[in-house]
């Protein structure tokens, strides 16, 4: 079976055979009728024969830092929310939170083994840059912002300025703070300088140095709560730039005698399902991380058909949960 079989099955050109598999403008009467014919069928163009003639893979390569991640897989479903309608697949890779790795893929992707990339960016290195420079396949980040270039971002900064504001407008006056690495300039530096000038706005400016930073597990949310607390025995409140960190947080906490949030508040970032079983539900921001996917696989689809595109970046908003 080839497309001139399928084009007589359908009673319509080869040509409008080749569109149809190439996503190329076709009328609904003959698509419906390629359509019949394919189903009937069970044809499928060969990947290797396109590849050769269009010098296009239809692969689009998603880098993401790990897979067990609401974050991440929110992101995901937004991506193959609108891959699956386009005609395209993709190619996931999973560094394991491995900036090595990144590399390592984004060079695998730069050899035309897809036609574009979209990358979950989380440290942006000198490497980085370089590698990101260098690519000769179309590249959207996601989830931080980086001049120069196409990316999809969250407003780090002000959500998490308004959930400390939020905090200590319900009495919270001695908050902590549990963050991460200052190298994630979105959720180590950028979600920082948020609580920072939350409290200094709030007039309690010293408990921005009643901070500790954790790794993105539950394990060391709960870790560094006891360090927290150690070094800080009075605090009331504390704020974590994930939900996964609150999550042991919280655990610490009612394993040590507190009563979350009677003794201490806790809250997170991300809205994900874990702080909704949680009762009561806690303080957290929700972001659109569906819709950094969506978003990222529409313009990256756009940059692809065109030989030249304008640098587009792009900030979501947000909206805080359980206040």
């Amino acid at each position: 079976m080839n497309i001139s079989e399928i084009a007589k099955l359908a009673g319509v050109s080869s040509a409008a055979v080749s569109r149809y598999f190439n996503n190329g403008y076709i009328s609904e009467e003959k698509k419906e009728a390629i359509r019949k014919v394919v189903e009937q069928t069970g044809y499928r163009p060969s990947v290797q024969a396109q590849t050769l003639r269009t010098k296009k893979t239809k692969m689009i390569g998603v880098i993401v830092p790990k897979v067990a991640s609401t974050s991440i897989g929110k992101i995901v479903e937004g991506i193959l929310s609108v891959l699956n309608e386009s005609g395209y697949q993709m190619l996931l890779a999973v560094t394991q939170n491995n900036p090595k790795k990144e590399l390592e893929y984004l060079a695998a992707f730069n050899d035309k083994q897809v036609d574009g990339v979209i990358f979950a960016a989380t440290i942006l290195t000198a490497e980085h840059k370089r590698a990101l420079k260098k690519l000769s396949v179309p590249v959207i980040l996601v989830g931080q912002q980086y001049p120069g270039h196409c990316c999809i971002y969250h407003d780090d900064y002000h959500a998490t300025r308004d959930l400390t504001g939020a905090v200590v407008a319900m009495g919270r006056r001695n908050p902590g703070y549990i963050g991460a690495i200052i190298q994630d300039k979105a959720v180590g530096t950028e979600r920082f300088r948020g609580y920072e000038d939350a409290v200094s706005e709030a007039g309690i400016p010293d408990c921005a140095q009643q901070m500790v930073i954790a790794a993105f597990t539950s394990d060391s949310g709960y870790e560094k709560t006891g360090e927290l607390l150690e070094k800080y025995p009075d605090l009331d409140a504390v704020i974590c730039a994930t939900d996964t960190m609150a999550a042991g947080a919280i655990r610490y906490l009612k394993e040590h005698g507190k009563r979350v949030p009677e003794d201490i508040l806790v809250a997170g970032h991300g809205d994900s399902e874990i702080t909704r079983v949680m009762i009561p539900p806690i303080p957290t921001v929700h972001f659109f991380y569906e819709k950094s996917g969506e978003m990222a696989v529409e313009m990256l689809i756009e940059m692809m058909g065109q030989s030249e595109t304008a640098v587009r970046e792009v900030k979501l908003g947000y909206l805080l949960a359980h206040i």
